[in-house]
């Protein structure tokens, strides 16, 4: 099972803990900014933000690439 997906950045990594560092790192608004959806926009917190995402998979995909693209600028 070891090395199934060794280049996959987010392997290993939670939703939550996706969200955590880009909120961190850019807070809601910015992160609203950057990604046009409500959760971010209107009352945000993480809780809402993770039941939004887990049932909305194109949104989940731009959280998930923003975070990509936020680790290789970060490098």
């Amino acid at each position: 099972m070891t090395g199934e997906q060794p280049k996959n950045p987010l392997h290993g990594v939670s939703l939550e803990t996706v969200v955590l560092k880009l909120v961190d790192r850019y807070g809601w608004d910015g992160l609203a900014d950057r990604i046009n959806i409500n959760c971010f926009k209107h009352e945000p917190s993480v809780k809402s933000s993770l039941t939004f995402l887990r049932r909305t998979p194109w949104a989940r995909a731009q959280v998930e690439n923003l975070y990509v693209s936020t680790l290789t600028t970060r490098s």
